[in-house]
């Protein structure tokens, strides 16, 4: 039955986005727009062969390793990458680091998931010099759920912890949760960012509600109010990436999309690929990597800030 749902699930949004999606007209790929030494700052390599996966997997990926990751990544014009712990390997981050060691922090970073109750100082210390830069705080892929106070207190133990290395604490969550968190981060004193848009509930095509003149509103989509004033007061960021991920209405999340950037696209949005698109494997991000431009309306610095500058900030990169 998992099966055959979840394929239900592939063919109806993948199919949503590539009719969302089509590749830019012009004789000319806006990819050529993309600035050199530019960062894809959610990506992920995976290898169940050589790197069992946690017990409580929730899918089993084709091998997709560090060489494939940078053949896939010159195909857009990015050189440099964010590694990112997917759930599937739970806290045990060896494929990751792996592939961080023989990349180098020249042109690398990743992202590590751990238990704060076992984490120690030494290992910190150890995976900052490779080159890690984060923690990845995961409720979306597994579809657990917390109540304020348990999340306020989770929060603050991982804040704590990565506060001193100056890390970012990484969060998937769905864009209601911003909500809550709104009341939580500005004490947790550390870089927050937010996977995949926020992960918002965008409206259907066919929810009447939406049908007036204010249809495609993102103000009206639950947690996006607090979103944008996280984006212009705090110490927030948002990931552009992953759209296949995202149930609903195509145009929402192009009005939404182009929202922040007018809010927070100069200093704190970053654009990734999510390659290589776990249980989504095999579609063509081009289309959307050229509309992330498209968005940016003609704004060269714009682009330069949303896919190179921003991200360095983010990610404690040397100018």
């Amino acid at each position: 039955m998992k099966v055959s749902l979840f394929k239900t699930r592939i063919s109806l949004e993948y199919g949503f986005r590539a009719k969302g999606f089509r590749r830019a007209s012009s004789k000319r790929s806006l990819i050529h727009r993309i600035p050199f030494n530019s960062w894809d700052s959610h990506m992920h390599v995976v290898d169940p062969i050589n790197y069992p996966l946690a017990p409580d997997a929730q899918y089993i990926p084709t091998t997709h390793d560090l060489r494939d990751a940078l053949s896939f990544e010159s195909t857009v014009r990015i050189r440099n990458i964010v590694l990112v712990q997917p759930s599937i390997y739970g806290n045990d981050n060896r494929c990751m680091l792996d592939a961080l060691r023989k990349l180098g922090s020249g042109r690398g970073r990743a992202v590590v998931a751990f238990d704060p109750q076992k984490i120690s100082v030494s290992t910190l210390e150890e995976w900052h010099r490779l080159g890690v830069r984060g923690v990845r705080f995961n409720l979306q892929s597994i579809g657990k759920q917390m109540n304020e106070e348990a999340l306020s207190r989770t929060l603050e133990q991982y804040a704590n912890i990565i506060r001193p290395f100056n890390w970012v604490l990484q969060l998937y969550v769905p864009l209601a949760t911003v909500i809550v968190l709104e009341k939580i981060v500005p004490s947790l004193r550390v870089k927050v960012c937010l996977d995949h848009f926020g992960q918002p509930t965008l409206p259907d095509v066919s929810e009447r509600s939406w049908g007036s003149m204010n249809s495609h509103d993102p103000y009206l989509i639950p947690g996006f109010e607090s979103l944008a004033r996280m984006l212009r007061e705090g110490n927030t960021y948002l990931k552009m990436s992953a759209p296949y991920r995202i149930s609903g209405e195509e145009r929402s999340l192009d009005a939404m999309a182009k929202e922040i950037l007018r809010l927070a696209g100069n200093r704190r949005v970053v654009f990734a690929t999510d390659w290589p698109h776990t249980r989504f494997e095999g579609l063509d991000i081009k289309p959307f990597v050229e509309q992330v431009v498209s968005w940016c309306d003609g704004d060269e610095s714009l682009v330069e800030r949303v896919f190179k500058s921003n991200a360095e900030d983010l990610w404690d990169i040397s100018h």
